[in-house]
């Protein structure tokens, strides 16, 4: 695996309303073009692997990587022709979650919509469940 690719932000979901799908992840829109673009000059690699680790000061975070292969526990999310891997660690965690592509000014990050979220820290870095 190589080291973690871009910067993710935990948003815990109480203001919005996330429709509940059969799918442990949905993509937006800008999320499937962010992937195809990361992706479009690396044939080596078949999609995206998300996971969890613990760290920061409430616990859990998002880790985002390139993968050349599917384990036998990772759950495979296809969308529009994007494909994303789950780590077993994760699957729990990510079930219904949105995952977007947002730009602003100062910052272009993927951000986790995670209803499960129970709390985040200031940082917006960590989360727990």
């Amino acid at each position: 695996m190589s080291a973690s690719m871009v910067r993710a932000t935990v948003r815990a979901v109480s203001r919005r309303k996330i429709l509940p799908t059969r799918a442990a992840l949905t993509l937006t829109p800008s999320a499937v073009n962010k992937i195809k673009i990361l992706l479009q000059d690396k044939p080596e690699y078949i999609g995206l692997k998300v996971g969890v680790r613990t760290r920061g000061c409430n616990g859990l975070t998002y880790t985002l990587d390139y993968t050349k292969e599917m384990d036998k526990s990772d759950e495979e999310v296809l969308q529009d022709g994007v494909r994303v891997y789950i780590a077993k660690k994760a699957q729990l965690t990510l079930l219904g979650t949105e995952m977007d592509f947002v730009e602003t000014k100062l910052s272009s990050e993927f951000v986790f919509n995670n209803p499960n979220i129970k709390g985040t820290c200031g940082c917006g870095e960590s989360f727990n469940i």
